[in-house]
Order: C-alpha cells, then structure tokens, then sequence
C-alpha cells in the first residue's frame, strides 16, 4: 500500500533517488506551483501533470492516482513534476510554466457537462499554440481532439480492452499497446495527422506540431493494474464475454516500456514526432 505524502505549495528541482522525486513532486499537488531553480543545480525538465480524473478505490490506494501512474511510467528520466487537478477547477496560468505537458486519463466523458471541461479547452488550445512538449493519453487525447474542433462519442461498436495492435503511421511500424475505453475520437480535428490506428480505432493517435501528440492507449498503464481493472469492472461495467478476451489478450508482449520511452524523450525535446 502506498502512503500518501503530505501537501506543500513548493517543490525544489533537486537530484534526487527515483523514490524521493515522486515524492517532492507529489508535494505540489495541492498548489499546482511551478518548481523553484537552484542556479548550482543541474537544470531538469519540468513536466506538468493535468490530472483529469481519480482513480479512488482500492486500485488507487495500490496503484497510485493518474499522475502517480506517469512517474511510474518516467522512472529514471530527469524530471521534475508538477501536478494540476483540472478537476478541482485548478489550471495552469500559461503553457510556459513547466516545460512540458501531460494531460492524464478519466473514468469521465469530455462531452460530460463539469465545469472544469471548458476552461481546460481553452488552456489546451493555448499549449498546442505553443509548441510546448504535449502528451495527452486516453481521455487526455479526447479532450484535446475536442477542444481543438474534434468529435468525441461513446464507439457504436463498444469497448477496447487489454492488449492492442495499432499501426504506427508515424514510426512506420506496429505498436502492441494497453487500451481502456469507449469513448473515441469520432472526427478529428482539422490540421491534425493521424499517427497511431487500428481496425477498432481510427483515429488512436492525433499529431499537433512535431512536438505536441495525443493516443488513446495507456502506455502508463502496468499488467498487473490492467487486470485488476477488468476484474473489478468484469460483469458490471464490461461483459464477461469482452473483459474474459482481454485478459487473454494480456498474455502476448506489449510495447508499453519501447513508448514510455519514446514519451519521454519527446518531453525532453530530444525527438519530434
């Protein structure tokens, strides 16, 4: 069981173990303050996490919240975390105050009437205006499709779940990744190139600028957490039938590891899309 670190409304860029990092960045949670800079300390990226949903439960209390998920995803990489609940109507003032930029998946719909739902639009079409380093994964990809001018729907055809085969329009190759949803990306927007589709999934992947992406898979998603998701939602929110297929479908490889590092690379401005 994860314990849960105490809030504060700073966070120093320090050189820190993997461990004490998550730790310091989780201490900004509340505040959502850009980190401070020591000038004799080595200057690392700053990722802001825009955290759009929690996950609660006991899946939380193992697996950690959506941001905790992207640190997991990111160990070892130079980064220095600042999180935003955008649920709790908290938002970054300008796309200049961290370095780079995640946007987290939700249990909810971008079409849901929150009140936090257009002042997040409005802020992502000021990060993509940008260039600022994005990523927005699951509904962090719907929410950007459709502040942009895109078509976000429940999929006539039902759910994705466990391990899926996309092709990579933009690595020219495949990519074997975790999916949860059913919510898509109907229409995309205009100005926008699709990056990652599957026979499922069309438009999977949307590309911005060579810096600032969307997919709908989860690359921060473990298999160990994925199964204990489907398990939990098996006969309630899934078919026995579709959650039975995609835990079967768990038993093959997975590229999650190959993305995650390919996410973060991105982040750091060391390669464009």
């Amino acid at each position: 069981m994860r314990k849960r670190p105490s809030t504060s409304s700073r966070m120093m860029r320090l050189t820190l173990s993997a461990k004490s990092r998550k730790l310091n960045s989780a201490l900004s949670m509340s505040k959502g303050n850009p980190p401070e800079m020591s000038p004799d300390l080595e200057r690392k990226t700053t990722v802001g996490i825009i955290q759009t949903g929690r996950l609660g439960g006991s899946l939380g209390v193992k697996y950690g919240e959506y941001p905790e998920m992207f640190m997991d995803l990111f160990e070892g990489e130079p980064f220095d975390y600042v999180v935003y609940p955008a649920i709790e109507g908290k938002l970054p003032k300008h796309p200049l105050e961290c370095d780079a930029w995640v946007i987290t998946g939700s249990k909810h719909g971008v079409y849901e009437d929150f009140d936090w739902i257009k002042p997040l639009e409005v802020f992502i079409r000021k990060l993509v205006a940008s260039g600022q380093p994005t990523v927005g994964v699951c509904f962090g990809h719907q929410i950007m499709a459709q502040a942009m001018g895109g078509k976000v729907e429940k999929f006539s055809g039902g759910w994705c779940v466990g391990r899926v085969t996309y092709a990579d329009i933009a690595n020219n190759s495949e990519a074997s990744l975790l999916a949860f949803h059913q919510d898509q990306v109907i229409t995309p927007p205009k100005n926008t190139d699709v990056w990652l589709t599957s026979d499922f999934c069309m438009h999977a992947g949307l590309k911005y600028s060579p810096t600032c992406f969307s997919l709908q898979p989860h690359p921060e998603h473990t298999l160990p957490f994925l199964v204990d998701l489907i398990n939990q939602r098996r006969g309630v929110q899934l078919s026995v039938e579709v959650a039975d297929d995609g835990l079967a479908s768990l038993a093959a490889s997975n590229d999650q590891q190959q993305y995650g590092l390919w996410i973060a690379e991105i982040l750091k401005g060391d390669r464009r899309l």
